[in-house]
């Protein structure tokens, strides 16, 4: 079954930088729109950003603009989640998905920003 693998989460301070990666099993990300989603203990899951199949829309969640980047590696079928300036509140449980004709999901990683 095709699905999503995330990585890259971990302890990071605050100020710090962490890049998540997201890889699809059986499929290739090009032409998906791909996306990252957080969830932190005991709110809402939230969207953290998006990109089209295209890469030419893209949008940050207003909290993370200037923090955050997306971007894709087609060579390494590989799309990712620059963050940096990280603050306590970025801690979350980030998860990615992958949109062309349905949507896959990635089974999530946990982010911890603390000193």
């Amino acid at each position: 079954q095709w699905h999503l693998v995330e990585s890259g989460g971990g302890l990071a301070q605050p100020g710090g930088s962490l890049r998540l990666s997201c890889t699809p099993s059986g499929f290739n990300l090009e032409y998906y729109a791909i996306g990252w989603f957080r969830q932190a203990p005991g709110k809402e899951r939230e969207g953290v950003s998006c990109t089209s199949g295209n890469d030419r829309s893209i949008k940050y969640k207003d909290s993370v603009k200037g923090r955050f980047t997306i971007s894709r590696d087609n060579a390494k079928n590989t799309a990712y989640l620059q963050m940096s300036s990280l603050k306590g509140e970025d801690t979350a449980v980030y998860s990615c998905y992958a949109d062309l004709l349905r949507r896959y999901w990635g089974q999530g990683t946990q982010v911890t920003v603390s000193s």
